[in-house]
């Protein structure tokens, strides 16, 4: 799904992917929607917790027909 970013995303990479801001991307992963760490102040996204993240809000995961939707 993500094969042209690493293993390991910067926010700018996780933001550019979902085709969100910057803000957005700290916001999931401060509500832990997204899974990430942190390496002294800055943020890394492994790529299949990105895609993790796609296949839950899209209900795959869960077989929801209505994705989840968070504001």
């Amino acid at each position: 799904m993500f094969d042209q970013y690493q293993d390991i995303l910067s926010v700018f990479d996780a933001a550019e992917a979902l085709c969100v801001g910057k803000n957005r991307v700290y916001e999931l992963l401060g509500n832990g929607s997204l899974k990430g760490f942190r390496i002294g102040r800055v943020w890394k996204i492994p790529r299949e917790s990105l895609a993790e993240y796609i296949r839950t809000q899209s209900g795959i995961l869960t077989g929801s027909p209505f994705p989840k939707i968070n504001r």
